[in-house]
C-alpha cells in the first residue's frame, strides 16, 4: 500500500516531565483544506471516512465498554466536512539532562510530508501514551504519522493524527541490547492496521532501528535510511538517541 500525499495539553508521564505541549504547525500545505473524496484519493486509503466516525465514536462515548473497533460503523457519529492538513506537529517537554531553553524545556517537530526538503517523504514515528500510570514502555506504544489533520465537528475542533500501529514484541527489552523491539501491526490480508487518534495521545518522536538479524530477505545495495521503515518487518526502540528517550524506553 503506498500513501502518495499523506500527510495546550498538560499530562504527567515520567517523573522527567513536568509539562507537555504538542501542537500542530500551522503551516498549511497546498490545498491544504481537504474533503472527504480528496482526502481517500491522496491517501488511497478508502476507509479514511470511516477511520474518522470510529475516532468520533470514542470521542463521543469515552467510557464505553465497547471500542469503535468493534461496533457498527452504523452507530458511529456522521462527518462530511472537510479537514485542514498540516506538514508537522511540534512536541514541547521538560528535559534537564538534554540541550534545552529556559526551565529545562525542549522542542522538536513531528514530520508528516510526503516532501521534506525537497526530497524524499518523511513519515515519523512516535511514542503515543496509553497507560501514563504505569512506568515507561509500559505506558506507552508505538506508531508512525502519516497525517496530521483536524476537523470541526459540532462546534469543536478535533487536533488528531492519522498512524499505523506497532506491537511490542515479548514483555521486557532484549537481553542483548536492553532495547525494547516492535513489529508493525497487519491486518489479516497484511495491510498496515492506521488509525485515527487525538493529538493528545501522543508523547514526543520516536526513533526506531531496523533489526537486520530478523529478515531473511537480502538487503539490497539501493536501500536508503529512507526506506527502511518500509523495508524490514521488525525494529528496536532506540533509548540512546537522548537523555530524554533513555529515561521513558528503558
Amino acid at each position: 500500500m503506498m500513501f502518495s500525499h499523506r500527510f495546550n495539553f498538560l499530562k504527567d508521564v515520567v517523573s522527567l516531565l513536568s509539562v507537555y505541549k504538542l501542537l500542530l504547525v500551522n503551516v498549511p500545505l497546498s490545498g491544504f483544506k481537504w474533503n472527504l473524496p480528496t482526502a481517500c484519493r491522496n491517501l488511497e486509503l478508502p476507509e479514511f471516512p470511516q477511520l474518522i466516525r470510529r475516532f468520533l465514536y470514542d470521542q463521543t462515548y469515552p467510557d464505553a465498554r465497547i471500542p469503535s473497533s468493534r461496533v457498527s460503523i452504523d452507530t458511529c457519529p456522521e462527518f462530511q466536512g472537510k479537514i485542514s492538513v498540516f506538514p508537522s506537529a511540534s512536541a514541547t517537554f521538560r528535559a534537564p539532562s538534554d540541550p534545552s531553553g529556559p526551565r529545562s524545556m525542549r522542542r522538536e517537530y513531528i514530520r508528516a510530508t510526503p516532501t521534506w526538503r525537497k526530497g524524499h517523504s518523511r513519515y515519523d514515528c512516535v511514542f503515543v501514551n496509553a497507560q501514563p500510570e504505569l512506568p515507561g514502555m509500559r505506558g506507552l506504544e508505538i506508531a508512525r504519522v502519516f497525517l496530521f489533520f483536524s476537523f470541526v465537528h459540532k462546534g469543536t475542533c478535533y487536533p488528531c493524527a492519522l498512524v499505523q500501529w506497532y506491537s511490542i514484541i515479548g514483555d521486557e527489552p532484549e537481553d542483548e541490547t536492553g532495547l525494547w523491539m516492535v513489529e508493525p501491526e497487519l491486518h489479516e490480508d497484511d495491510q498496515p492496521y492506521l488509525t485515527v487518534i487525538h493529538l493528545e495521545s501522543l508523547f514526543r518522536a520516536a526513533h526506531l532501528l531496523p533489526a537486520y538479524n530478523n529478515t531473511s530477505i537480502p538487503i539490497r545495495r539501493s536501500l536508503t535510511m529512507h526506506d527502511t521503515l518500509d523495508e524490514f518487518k521488525v525494529f528496536y526502540v532506540n533509548k540512546f538517541v537522548d537523555h530524554h528517550a533513555f529515561e521513558i524506553a528503558s
